[in-house]
């Protein structure tokens, strides 16, 4: 996928994938935390601070791991997905949780529109499709949603597993952690703070069981306050 296409598609191409690809994944599949977002969140904002009133936005939240455990610690999660059946699941794992007074799911093709408000902490794990999307201007408008004192971290695939949708092709490559940070265009210390911007190695799990040593990029920054 070109990662800053403009081309124009229909608002049904990424539900209908992604309803196809949700169709045929297990319900409990992305239910847990993703392990590297919740070692940085852990690390640089252990808990909701007063900087966007406590207010979380998870992007392409999927099954809702991420927004669950978000909301375990305080957070008021707005979790994002185009997928109608992803966010059925992540209301009922938050109703499971006991944390449907913390946790909205909200339909949004991020190619067309996007949450309103500011945030003390805005994420995005893996957000990747193999629909054309404008993909770099929606994680700038993400920057521009982090509110001052927020956090913004974005976890991406720097190489592939083996249970991708993406596995054997080979015109595949994917950005470093410099040139994803690069293309947010925050500037150059322009009221940005760079916490994490590196492309560790680590062991993933996939829908079946299998492991494979896989490559993320790891890119946080925080939105600096002005005195």
């Amino acid at each position: 996928m070109s990662s800053d296409t403009t081309r124009a598609t229909d608002t049904t191409d990424s539900a209908a994938f992604w309803e196809n690809h949700y169709a045929g994944v297990d319900p409990q599949w992305g239910t847990r935390p993703n392990a590297v977002l919740a070692e940085v969140v852990t690390a640089l904002a252990p808990e909701p601070g007063s900087g966007g009133g406590g207010r979380a936005l998870d992007l392409g939240c999927g099954h809702g791991g991420d927004a669950l455990w978000l909301a375990s610690l305080g957070w008021d999660v707005t979790a994002v997905d185009v997928s109608a059946t992803a966010l059925e699941r992540v209301a009922a794992g938050a109703d499971a949780a006991g944390l449907t007074d913390r946790v909205h799911p909200t339909r949004h093709d991020l190619a067309r529109s996007f949450p309103d408000g500011a945030y003390g902490l805005v994420t995005a794990s893996y957000f990747h499709t193999p629909v054309e999307i404008p993909r770099e201007q929606v994680l700038r408008r993400a920057a521009e949603a982090v509110a001052p004192g927020g956090l913004l971290v974005l976890v991406e695939h720097a190489s592939l597993a083996p249970w991708s949708w993406r596995d054997g092709h080979e015109d595949v490559t994917f950005p470093g952690p410099d040139d994803v940070l690069a293309s947010l265009r925050l500037g150059d210390g322009d009221g940005w703070l760079t916490e994490r911007c590196h492309a560790p190695e680590r062991t993933a799990t996939g829908p079946g069981g299998e492991t494979a040593t896989v490559t993320d990029n790891v890119i946080a920054v925080r939105r600096v306050r002005h005195a």
